[in-house]
């Protein structure tokens, strides 16, 4: 399992060990903000709604399909996302996801070049006030992940700097080389409201 910062790359069409990938799931894990009640009594868990999104893009840097909790399912069915989860986790890291986005490769619409991956707070909580969230990319057909080995990286959210008094991230862009599907980690931070900010504002920055 690589250990993704900033900048970082991964091949998304083989395993380390050389193995043919043709799909990957991104997953997305936060927990709930931890109110304190005065003089520490009466403490209480905030929902935190994060919502993952893939921003879908031709060779001219065209938006042409977007996948979100608003359309679970890219037009060629490449893309599926497992909906919408409002709250986070109430009881600290379970180690599973809050969100799901699978992609299959070999089902994409030719047209396609890049991925955007983007998670913003809809109810404009800003990322260093979640306790934690992280993403990961896998290969494990569940969906859960069973073992590290099938971890292909994790990229930790929210614990630097460049994440304080933000509630939008781009994660990073899925793109294709020499006939293979690779992952960059751009961490790109923001305060966009919605995914057409993200669009407009943001990834203009990265493609």
């Amino acid at each position: 399992m690589i250990k993704l910062e900033k900048g970082g790359r991964i091949n998304l069409s083989k395993t380390e060990n050389g193995s043919k990938v043709d799909h990957v799931f991104f997953g997305i894990n936060w927990g709930m903000i931890e109110k304190k009640g005065i003089f520490g009594m009466g403490a209480s868990k905030e929902a935190v709604d994060l919502d993952a999104s893939v921003l879908i893009y031709d060779d001219n840097k065209n938006l042409i399909d977007k996948v979100y909790f608003g359309h679970l399912t890219s037009n060629d069915g490449a893309i599926r996302h497992s909906g919408d989860d409002l709250t986070g986790d109430a009881d600290g890291d379970d180690g599973l996801d809050n969100e799901i986005i699978k992609v299959q490769f070999n089902l994409l619409n030719p047209k396609v070049t890049n991925l955007v991956f983007i998670l913003n707070s809809y109810r404009h909580h800003k990322f260093d006030d979640i306790p934690f969230a992280s993403a990961r990319i896998y290969t494990n057909d569940s969906g859960k992940p069973t073992d590290v080995k099938e971890i292909m990286a994790k990229y930790n959210i929210a614990n630097g700097p460049e994440f304080n008094g933000k509630e939008a991230v781009i994660l990073g862009v899925s793109y294709k080389k020499d006939g293979e599907w690779r992952f960059k980690a751009v961490g790109l931070t923001s305060n966009s409201q919605s995914i057409a900010d993200i669009a407009r504002n943001d990834v203009p920055q990265i493609l």
